[in-house]
């Protein structure tokens, strides 16, 4: 799904050449049904399972959006020459990320790609939100996210975000905090890699996000398309995140994407 960041958010999911707009779907019936077909992301091509949300084997084997280093972006060789796309690293790696701290399932940290900003917070269910550190690189900003993630988390309980009871958080003391824990290693990557490349931020405002629910599901069941082929009369909860909540329980879109689906809206 696509999200802008509006009062609440603002929820698309594309269908064909066009997207529907999901803002006024919450309390409507909403029918998805696996067509039984998934094409690559990468090259369309049709396979018969999916592989890192999306591709193909021979494309999840051969692209460097598929490495390690994606999820370990401390690990990226882009310097030693190694990659295996040194183009695409170059849009995606070698630019300006942000390193933040998010309130999901209680206080986490996280990285992504400046321009991302604030669409993955918003892909994470993030209630609150803060910019704390701006590196020139993927790698710089993941080296600063294994200083931190020593004290805090840096993955999202997905069960903990979709029951909504996140505690309103201080994040600017939480960022305080956290650079106090962590400064001489802090300054460390800084003499590394100079003040350019790795700027703390500390005038940044905190961001506060809404979702568009209107009831929460009795049960957190995850449901899956693979198994059952259909989701048909669910009513539609809300949307938070990458999640469909029905009264039958939640949907993770992004699991299923290359996926071909037929949708009804009642």
């Amino acid at each position: 799904m696509t999200a802008r960041a509006e009062t609440p958010v603002s929820y698309s999911l594309p269908v064909g050449d066009s997207e529907l707009d999901l803002s006024d779907a919450c309390g409507r019936t909403l029918t998805l049904r696996s067509t039984g077909r998934i094409f690559c992301v990468h090259c369309n091509r049709i396979t018969s399972k999916s592989y890192n949300q999306g591709y193909c084997f021979p494309c999840f084997q051969k692209l460097a959006q598929c490495d390690g280093c994606i999820v370990a972006p401390e690990q990226c060789h882009y310097d030693a020459g190694t990659c295996r796309e040194p183009v695409w690293g170059d849009h995606f790696c070698m630019q300006d990320h942000v390193v933040y701290l998010a309130n999901s399932s209680g206080l986490k940290v996280g990285i992504t790609r400046a321009s991302q900003v604030p669409t993955r917070w918003i892909d994470q269910g993030a209630s609150q939100a803060l910019a704390i550190i701006r590196t020139r690189s993927r790698q710089q900003a993941g080296f600063c996210e294994v200083i931190l993630r020593a004290h805090v988390a840096d993955r999202t309980n997905w069960r903990a975000m979709l029951k909504g009871e996140q505690v309103v958080l201080d994040m600017t003391a939480e960022r305080d905090r956290l650079f106090d824990l962590c400064r001489a290693e802090l300054n460390a990557l800084q003499q590394r890699f100079g003040l350019h490349a790795v700027s703390v931020l500390t005038g940044v405002e905190p961001v506060s996000l809404s979702y568009p629910i209107q009831a929460q599901p009795d049960k957190l069941v995850s449901l899956d398309l693979e198994t059952a082929g259909v989701i048909a009369g669910g009513r539609l909860l809300g949307i938070k995140g990458q999640y469909l909540m029905f009264d039958s329980g939640v949907l993770n879109v992004r699991k299923y994407t290359g996926y071909e689906l037929e949708l009804t809206l009642d």
